[in-house]
């Protein structure tokens, strides 16, 4: 048998640890259908299939496993050693962030950061694993939703997340509106333990025994939310975009802080580096501006409140009330 290609090789090393080959083409700066093709001939010349498809993008065979790790670290062994002739371009930002972060908060906002900044260039590498600083060098930071706590690496806080039930328009419409207390009577999505407990234990109402489906990636669950399968108790910065596009509607003033925040991440190398500490400070202003908007949207909401409560509360404060007859 023939050696196969390098490329081959890289392109299933790739997409082995995206689980999906949208963004392993991405990173690899393929087309789907390119990598595709360099998948389906190494398998061919290996006589073995290597991924099978899922729900949520590809898992590796038995076979694809065992391939994975014999040339994963030779390859990653192979990058290293050619890292120090990489010439490294000062103009250049090259970041890490979960595809749905890039998606819903910053890709919307960075026209204006490079309006303001139009020398810099901006790399995004979509990665939903843990990134090694040490390992990949050509990363300057990242952008993570976590604890706050990242061992050897800078943290800088963003802004905090929210989680709250959410639906679409076209459930309510079909189903009416629930109340913190009929909430337990509608489709969820989700499971019984976790979050949902503890909303049904601080805002009251009853928790179901059954829900419709469980979800383990956020932004399906949203999407599902948004296609009417039930409700969900979605995360408000994910959630934003289909909200703001009528996809989904928030239910109630109530909402509960997520566990984990929103941070940039950067190891000490990158500390000395302009453009890093330009978009920082860009970062730490639109983080600033997201957050003032959200409190300006729940300004006029208080504790125990729905929406319909609220949206009569107003009302009332703009009619005058009549007198009492006598």
């Amino acid at each position: 048998m023939s050696k196969p290609p390098l490329h081959a090789l890289q392109g299933f090393v790739a997409a082995a640890r995206q689980r999906n080959l949208s963004r392993a083409a991405e990173g690899l700066h393929l087309t789907v259908s390119a990598l595709s093709h360099q998948i389906r001939g190494l398998e061919e010349r290996l006589g073995q299939r290597l991924f099978v498809r899922n729900a949520r993008g590809v898992a590796l065979t038995d076979d694809g496993e065992a391939l994975y790790a014999r040339v994963a670290a030779h390859l990653d062994a192979i990058e290293q050693a050619l890292r120090p002739y990489q010439v490294r371009r000062d103009d250049v930002l090259a970041l890490t962030l979960m595809p749905s972060f890039a998606n819903s908060w910053l890709v919307p906002r960075l026209p204006r950061f490079l309006g303001a900044h139009p020398r810099i260039e901006i790399n995004l590498q979509s990665n939903i694993g843990t990134v090694d600083f040490n390992r990949d060098t050509a990363l300057d930071a990242g952008l993570r939703y976590g604890p706050g706590r990242w061992p050897g690496l800078h943290a800088t806080h963003l802004f905090d997340d929210w989680i709250v039930p959410t639906a679409s328009p076209a459930l309510l419409e079909r189903l009416g509106t629930p109340t913190l207390q009929t909430l337990g009577d509608f489709p969820l999505l989700g499971a019984p333990g976790g979050r949902w407990s503890e909303w049904f234990a601080q805002f009251g109402g009853m928790l179901p025994t059954r829900f419709v489906a469980q979800f383990d990636d956020t932004e399906a669950l949203h999407r599902a939310a948004a296609e009417g399968l039930g409700i969900a108790l979605g995360r408000l910065t994910m959630a934003r975009p289909m909200v703001e596009a009528g996809l989904l509607r928030p239910l109630f003033a109530q909402r509960l802080k997520s566990d984990y925040a929103h941070y940039l991440v950067f190891p000490e190398r990158s500390t000395s580096h302009a453009r890093l500490a330009a978009f920082r400070e860009w970062l730490l202003v639109e983080a600033a501006r997201y957050v003032a908007e959200d409190a300006r949207a729940t300004a006029f909401a208080t504790p125990g409140d729905n929406r319909a409560t609220r949206a009569t509360r107003k009302a009332a404060q703009r009619t005058p009330a009549k007198p009492r007859r006598r």
